[in-house]
């Protein structure tokens, strides 16, 4: 910095020392005349210069840096420094950002970057192919103007992200997307597609696969239900070991029918087809029927108590929800030994939010199992659950159902202190 002062001070001490020569020399004119033409040589040579850079810095992409004299010399060789500093660390961030490109461009997802007001600002090939997009025709558009699936744009607008959403032939074909959206940056955000057309297909399988065998089960099972009890009730039949036999046979294809019946009602749950029938539904009226029919199971085993705390209703499908209320209430009863005491709760939390529970006094769940309960076939105990009659299927049934009513299943249990199993509904749902 001292050198830029150091060189002007020079020229102008310099130029001082010849006026005050000249003046002396020959007089005060001569030496006026001297000092200005010498001043504008000066001033017309810093102009020159700033032309020069001024000219160079309107495209300093394409323009070479001009070479400088005296004071400029330095500048130039600062700017110039500078140029290459930022040239070299600009070829450095964009083999970064290549690099990342091309490390995107491998992952098995698609990926959308999109800003704080859900426009596109890069895109990787598998999502150009999920979603029909261009990656340098499509930045800057509105997602939405291009994923227009009004599922796709009420989720983006929803907020909630902690699920990913099942978009359907987004290009109207037969292609299943699974859509997550993850927040980055503060307020932008990660548009991640999967293709999950094979799994659903597979999934498409299992599900009529279950449904046909469950459907062709019914009707042999039902025969078979048939004769065993008409041989069973046969007043001529004295042997012991065969009344057994009949009784026991019985038995097992009672329990099959259960599981036939529970898997197709799973399978009926589980149709995209099946469209919930909703309808005002009195809760408090049909809470009593559950409980008469928890009291004929128990047989007069257990302390059964109804505790109906509010009297709203609920928008939602009587049928599934009364086979929800009811498979709690019977695996509140298996799972309690004779004496315990079952409450069935209907009431309103501070939120608002209607809420069934059935508390028991059984025998209560360990922690490792309260997040696989729900499962199919599923059994803490696999033997008593069979000797009680239970499928296995029944808290899965119960959770399809929640869902459907955008309501969530809460269990909380404690080893020797008994279980207490709740839906909750949204606010929404109350009427």
């Amino acid at each position: 910095m001292f050198e830029l002062w150091r060189r002007p001070l020079i020229f102008l001490l310099m130029l001082l020392s010849l006026t005050l020569l000249v003046w002396a020399a020959a007089n005060s004119l001569v030496a006026a005349i001297i000092f200005g033409v010498l001043l504008f040589i000066r001033w017309a040579f810093h102009v020159r210069h700033l032309v020069v850079l001024n000219y160079w810095l309107q495209d300093p992409e394409k323009r070479e840096l001009p070479d400088g004299s005296g004071p400029w010399e330095e500048v130039y060789a600062r700017i110039y420094k500078m140029v290459r500093e930022h040239r070299k660390e600009r070829t450095k961030r964009a083999a970064a950002l290549h690099d990342m490109e091309q490390a995107t461009s491998a992952l098995p997802e698609g990926v959308v970057s999109l800003d704080k007001a859900d426009h596109i600002e890069w895109c990787n090939l598998l999502a150009e192919r999920h979603l029909g997009l261009d990656g340098v025709r499509d930045v800057g558009q509105q997602i939405t103007y291009l994923a227009r699936q009004p599922e796709f744009v009420e989720y983006l607008a929803a907020k909630k992200f902690a699920d990913p959403l099942i978009l359907r032939g987004p290009r109207q074909d037969d292609l299943v997307l699974s859509c997550k959206l993850v927040s980055y940056g503060g307020s932008k955000k990660l548009l991640i597609t999967r293709d999950i057309t094979s799994f659903e297909r597979v999934e498409t399988m299992r599900r009529d696969f279950v449904a046909n065998v469950s459907h062709e089960l019914r009707t042999p099972l039902t025969v078979v239900n048939g004769f065993v009890e008409t041989l069973h009730d046969m007043p001529n039949l004295e042997n012991d070991m065969a009344r057994r036999a009949l009784s026991l046979m019985s038995e097992q294809t009672q329990r099959m029918e259960s599981l036939v019946g529970d898997l197709l009602t799973l399978s009926k749950l589980e149709d995209k087809l099946n469209v919930l029938q909703e309808e005002v539904l009195d809760v408090p009226t049909l809470l009593p029927r559950c409980y008469q029919d928890g009291l004929s199971l128990s047989g007069g085993q257990h302390e059964i108590k109804l505790d109906v705390l509010s009297d709203c209703k609920l928008l939602g499908c009587a049928e599934e929800l009364r086979s929800a209320f009811s498979n709690l209430v019977s695996n509140a009863i298996r799972y309690t030994p004779p004496g315990g005491e079952i409450v069935l709760t209907w009431q309103l939390l501070e939120n608002g939010q209607p809420v069934f529970s059935v508390k028991d006094a059984g025998i209560g769940i360990a922690p490792q199992h309260l997040s696989r309960l729900t499962e199919r076939f599923y059994r803490v105990d696999s033997s008593r659950s069979r000797a009680t009659g239970g499928t296995g299927l029944g808290l899965a049934i119960v959770k399809h159902i929640a869902n459907r009513h955008q309501a969530r299943l809460g269990i909380s249990s404690e080893e020797g202190k008994g279980s207490t199993f709740s839906i909750e509904f949204p606010v929404s749902r109350r009427r």
